[in-house]
């Protein structure tokens, strides 16, 4: 009897994301520490087309929607994702658009627990459409956490390890 190889998955608690223009805050990585990002997902919209009367439709793929990515941390003394939000909000309630400048893109490196990279997920063309500052609370014991919402244009996938 052959049951297959045996695989080895990809935990999801070790991550870095690279944000272009961002400064290096995880050392000899050029990333910044997160310690959240929602999931990537993309939809194809289904078309159906019923003609001359059939039962069966006709389908063909339509539109694509790609869902926005929160990406969560702890605040510190650095400003470069307020300032990034607040640069493309001042553009935008300005001109009323988003300027090409405020684009970037983002990876988000999938890790291994040694800190091998694994996987390599680009957004392309992102930019901030809202950031939390976090809430404070005198009775809490917590860190304080911003966060970031981004949208972008698509994603990829680099597989980085070169196995299954």
């Amino acid at each position: 009897m052959v049951f297959g190889k045996a695989r080895s998955f990809h935990k999801k608690f070790k991550f870095v994301v690279d944000i272009d223009g961002f400064e290096e805050t995880v050392p000899n990585t050029g990333a910044a520490g997160f310690q959240k990002c929602s999931e990537l997902s993309y939809e194809v919209a289904k078309i159906e087309y019923f003609e001359g009367g059939r039962l069966i439709p006709d389908k063909s793929p339509g539109r694509v929607t790609y869902s926005d990515v929160t990406l969560e941390r702890g605040a510190t003394r650095s400003q470069e994702m307020y300032d990034w939000a607040r640069d493309v909000a001042n553009a935008a309630a300005n001109s009323g658009q988003i300027d090409p400048q405020y684009k970037r893109n983002v990876d988000i490196i999938q890790q291994d627990r040694d800190g091998t990279s694994l996987r390599k997920w680009t957004l392309v063309n992102a930019w901030p459409t809202k950031f939390t500052a976090g809430e404070w609370d005198n009775d809490a014991d917590e860190n304080n956490i911003e966060m970031i919402t981004l949208t972008y244009d698509s994603f990829f996938l680099t597989n980085l390890e070169g196995s299954s």
